[in-house]
C-alpha cells in the first residue's frame, strides 16, 4: 500500500481495487494501522476518502536506524576499493 501511495494520493476504493487477495473491509483496517503510525493521513472530499503517504515517520526511522549501519559498511567498501586497487594491483600490471 506505501508503494502505491507513494505515487500519489489513493482512494480507499482504489486501493482496495489493487489488492485482489484483500477485502475492501480488510484493506481499511490495514490503512487505520498505518494511520495510527501516522505513515498515511487522509482527507475526506464529500464520502471519497483520499489517503496520502506521509514519509516524514519513515524519514525518522531511516535517520533513526539505518543511518547508523550505513557508516560502517560505506567505510568497509571504501577500505576493500583501497586493498584492490592498492600497490600491489599496479604492480601486477
Amino acid at each position: 500500500m506505501l508503494d502505491l501511495l507513494r505515487e500519489g494520493p489513493q482512494t480507499t476504493g482504489e486501493l482496495a481495487d489493487r489488492f485482489h487477495d484483500l477485502t475492501r473491509f480488510a484493506v481499511m483496517q490495514h490503512l487505520r494501522v498505518l494511520e495510527e503510525a501516522e505513515v498515511v493521513v487522509h482527507r475526506r472530499v464529500g464520502r471519497t476518502r483520499y489517503n496520502y503517504l506521509n514519509p516524514i515517520p519513515i524519514q525518522d526511522i531511516v535517520d533513526r536506524w539505518v543511518q547508523r549501519y550505513l557508516r560502517p559498511w560505506a567505510e568497509a567498501l571504501v577500505d576493500l576499493r583501497a586493498d584492490l586497487e592498492g600497490p600491489s594491483r599496479r604492480t601486477r600490471r
